[in-house]
């Protein structure tokens, strides 16, 4: 919990425990997920941008970045920008405070000068302390509006990794890994049924999966393609 200045909502982060690095499937984007690696280990560096489509997992990267430096016994802070339009420009104040801070969804932020300033000062609070801030966001900044000059420079001057969106193998072979880390027999037949039907998100697909591994655990019965009609209604 990040206390709450006078007048605004408390903010509460919370990491996915189940989002590292170790079942992140790579696919295509071994090499960002590498220079992502790299980058956290360096003292200090430069902020870095990650993009990719929703579904590319850009807020597994974070949240797997967040973990690995909890795990070093490092203070770590996932916020989505999302999130923001309920809190008060001050909610940023501290940040700097943080080992690693992980801000999702840029292009989210509010479009409000007041909010665009209290990004660039955190921006260059993380930067004075030393820290680590990893940006994720669909499209690159270039290709946003921002009304307030410096933090624009500063944004579209990043070093960008490109994430890729799973092909349907890659998918497929997530899928059935997830559900083997969680003692769950996916047949073939039904994560193909799955993936036919589930929208392409990887949170929503992995959300799918959680909502029928309580089923199947609450019924005790496996998994098969009538049960998962019924379950998911489909």
């Amino acid at each position: 919990m990040v206390g709450p200045h006078d007048g605004q909502l408390s903010l509460r982060i919370k990491l996915r425990d189940e989002a590292r690095f170790a079942n992140f499937h790579e696919g295509r984007n071994g090499a960002v997920v590498t220079r992502v690696q790299s980058w956290l280990a360096e003292p200090g560096p430069e902020p870095m941008l990650v993009c990719g489509d929703t579904g590319a997992g850009k807020s597994h990267l974070l949240n797997a970045a967040c973990l690995s430096f909890e795990e070093q016994g490092r203070d770590a802070l996932y916020l989505s920008l999302s999130e923001a339009a309920a809190l008060a420009p001050e909610a940023l104040e501290g940040f700097e405070r943080f080992d690693l801070v992980c801000l999702d969804e840029l292009e989210a932020l509010p479009a409000t000068p007041e909010w665009q300033e209290a990004l660039l000062h955190l921006y260059n609070r993380v930067l004075d302390s030393g820290g680590h801030l990893l940006i994720a966001s669909r499209t690159p900044p270039g290709a946003q509006s921002w009304a307030l000059a410096d933090l624009a420079s500063r944004l579209r001057a990043l070093p960008v990794v490109q994430l890729s969106l799973p092909r349907d193998e890659d998918r497929h072979a997530m899928l059935t890994a997830r559900a083997s880390s969680r003692g769950l027999i996916l047949p073939d037949e039904v994560a193909a049924y799955i993936l036919k039907r589930a929208p392409r998100d990887t949170g929503e697909l992995l959300g799918i999966l959680e909502q029928l591994d309580d089923a199947s655990l609450q019924h005790q019965r496996r998994l098969t393609v009538p049960f998962v009609k019924h379950i998911l209604g489909w």
